[in-house]
């Protein structure tokens, strides 16, 4: 899905244009920890203009942005070089990464939110791509200690949010992947069976399994209208089940995207309502169906120009993007219920 943005990101990376547009943050922290009272340490922030403020062009007419509501996002990894030149954790100055995120994942899945809430979105220093595939049991601790420090980032970014941004807000939680490895420590130690919990309008943890007793108090959304719940799936190519998930030995949760409930029945493409992929301006409508089975979302192979997922089984990729105006509608409808 991103390959167009990061070939561009790669070529224009050495050129003095791009390094005079990612040298402009300006990072103060006392041994790495971030300062989230400064903008540059958000990878989106109202109070600044950045990618998530992005509508695609058909969609623009209609925009109308509530500012009622936050959304809170956790993007997914995107520290991903082999040579780990920050070790296992990403620089949170390290413009290279930066740019990978707010040109691919802000503004092709942050984007999808703006419409129902103010977007927040952190930087913090992620766990590289390899804490997902330890080898040795050097590897596997090494792998818990980056996700702490990861954790450790988002849990101040967000108490960072609370204290000076919300002022008593109904919370949207929207986070992919890596992201969504921290958005389920996030909501457990912040919201289930808390307080906080009565502000939360839906929580939308995508593309990392999310167990179904994994909260207490959280219940699993299982209509298009319910809130104070959980979102979540990972998808794949139909009939295909990864080894690892044959392995697991829980249950997963697993909404459909276009049904927003949790049965296994076979959705239809055409009511999937546009995908938003390599090209941010176009909607292509009826791309991917929607089928719960194995623990995993399944769908027919997406067929767009440019589409990465010819070989592939995993469409992990997109696993927000395949289905980015069903989602975008039906955060505003949770919203409005939630007002009611």
């Amino acid at each position: 899905m991103y390959r167009i943005v990061l070939l561009f990101l790669v070529l224009s990376s050495c050129s003095p244009a791009w390094q005079k547009m990612t040298g402009r943050y300006q990072f103060q922290s006392s041994n790495g920890q971030p300062n989230y009272l400064q903008l540059d340490y958000w990878a989106a922030h109202p109070w600044k203009k950045d990618p998530a403020d992005s509508v695609p062009k058909p969609l623009s007419r209609d925009y109308r942005g509530d500012s009622t509501a936050d959304v809170f996002f956790l993007h997914p990894t995107t520290y991903t070089e082999p040579l780990k030149l920050h070790g296992m954790n990403a620089a949170i100055a390290d413009a290279y990464t930066n740019a990978k995120t707010d040109y691919t994942t802000i503004l092709l899945q942050a984007s999808i939110f703006n419409a129902a809430g103010r977007v927040f979105a952190p930087r913090y220093r992620q766990a590289h791509i390899s804490a997902y595939f330890p080898i040795s049991s050097d590897d596997s601790t090494a792998a818990l200690n980056a996700f702490d420090t990861a954790y450790a980032d988002v849990r101040a970014a967000f108490l960072t949010y609370l204290q000076q941004y919300n002022q008593g807000r109904p919370i949207i939680i929207a986070s992919h992947s890596q992201g969504t490895t921290h958005a389920k420590r996030l909501l457990k130690e912040f919201f289930d069976g808390k307080m906080l919990q009565n502000k939360l309008v839906a929580a939308y943890i995508i593309g990392i399994p999310v167990e179904t007793n994994y909260f207490s108090k959280i219940p699993v959304c299982t209509n298009p209208n319910q809130t104070g719940c959980i979102i979540s799936w990972r998808t794949y190519k139909e009939g295909y089940v990864p080894e690892h998930v044959t392995k697991e030995s829980f249950k997963a949760v697993v909404t459909n995207p276009l049904t927003w409930d949790t049965t296994a029945a076979n959705t239809p493409r055409s009511l999937n309502k546009g995908a938003v992929l390599t090209n941010f301006n176009k909607v292509v409508p009826k791309i991917a169906n929607a089928h719960v089975r194995e623990q995993i979302l399944w769908i027919d192979k997406p067929k767009f120009f440019g589409s990465i997922f010819y070989t592939s089984k995993n469409y992990h990729p997109g696993d927000l993007n395949l289905y980015y105006l069903n989602i975008r509608e039906n955060v505003e409808q949770r919203l409005r219920t939630f007002w009611k």
